[in-house]
């Protein structure tokens, strides 16, 4: 396949699309033919890049777990595996998810052998391409918290034992490049610390929340990941839906915020209904549709490794992909910075 617009991915060997298409829907709001049908179609138009996780499908549950994997890995059965980079991630502790390995309780070398062997098994391959931690075992603030209490500090694996655990599944052959989520500047400087200080893996990418609600990485991570080559895989950068307009009209919205309340808790803030109008508003001067001005907005800036993005249809698909196309000019990339010193960060 061509790839469209092939980068590298942080220092390492992966050559992966800007756009990577998101799977945390399926098993939940797409059946697998449908979760197919995506794949087929971003693969057909060049993105060569999959993100999934053992937790998905979303929002996590028991009779879902591992689902979003199983229908990626019945698709990629019949794709040239060395033409698709499979990104997926273990679950870290802290939260409540009794079904995953009992907690889980850390990300010990238990842990993450377990982890990456039901996940290698759900997708059907041999090995991974990236394999990401999706959330830091130790404390800190995350999926819309965002203040830091020491008071909740907690046990937690040492980043150390998690990349000599790490290392042992690179040196076997099943991970190609490993990554982190949800991280903060003092754990990626201690990732590449570690790394470099003891000869264990090295970062190549971390996945973070990116969007005009919530652009907290270009405040500390955008420097750091620049200067030490990781790469950006930005989540959300809809905000859940939010960017494209549907939900100020609580009445008649549609989409994940109304199928599952409380799961978007992150952008349920006072502030955030006043930056999207102003947002939707924009676009409109603009002559683009919400999204559009959002992805494209996403899809250009300068710090970005790659653009997570998912859908529930093959129409929001392919008004996902086809924003790639679009340059936002000097004027109204402009006129998002004023509204983004307006109303600055709503949904942190």
């Amino acid at each position: 396949m061509t790839v469209l617009d092939a980068r590298r991915l942080g220092t390492s060997e992966l050559w992966v699309s800007p756009i990577c298409l998101g799977t945390m829907t399926f098993g939940q709001q797409n059946s697998e033919a449908e979760g197919h049908a995506q794949l087929d179609l971003a693969f057909e138009r060049g993105i060569n890049f999959i993100d999934t996780a053992e937790l998905y499908a979303v929002p996590p549950r028991a009779e879902t777990h591992g689902a979003s994997e199983r229908i990626v890995g019945s698709w990629l059965a019949g794709k040239p595996r060395d033409q698709v980079i499979v990104a997926t991630k273990v679950a870290g502790p802290g939260r409540n998810l009794p079904w995953i390995r009992g907690g889980p309780a850390g990300l010990d070398r238990e842990h993450i052998r377990t982890a990456l062997h039901g996940s290698l098994t759900r997708l059907g391959t041999d090995y991974v391409d990236l394999y990401q931690i999706h959330w830091p075992a130790r404390n800190q603030p995350m999926f819309g918290r965002w203040q830091y209490d020491p008071a909740e500090e907690r046990a937690a694996t040492p980043i150390r034992e998690q990349l000599e655990a790490l290392k042992e599944l690179v040196d076997e052959g099943k991970i190609r490049y490993i990554g982190v989520s949800n991280e903060h500047p003092w754990g990626i400087s201690e990732f590449l610390r570690l790394a470099r200080e003891h000869g264990l893996p090295r970062i190549a990418s971390t996945q973070n929340a990116y969007n005009l609600l919530n652009r907290v990485y270009e405040y500390g991570l955008a420097e750091m990941c620049h200067r030490e080559s990781v790469s950006l895989m930005a989540y959300s950068p809809l905000a859940f839906g939010h960017l494209s307009g549907k939900y100020l009209d609580a009445a008649t919205a549609v989409g994940r915020v109304t199928a599952f309340p409380g799961f978007g808790a992150r952008y349920d803030k006072p502030a955030v209904t006043d930056a999207v109008r102003a947002y939707v508003a924009l676009a409109g001067e603009a002559g683009l549709s919400p999204a559009r001005m959002a992805l494209a907005w996403a899809y250009h800036r300068w710090l970005m490794g790659s653009t997570i993005i998912g859908a529930t249809t093959l129409a929001q698909l392919e008004e996902n992909l086809a924003a790639y196309a679009l340059r936002l000019d000097a004027d109204l990339l402009a006129a998002i910075d004023a509204i983004h010193v307006r109303h600055s960060n709503p949904a942190p």
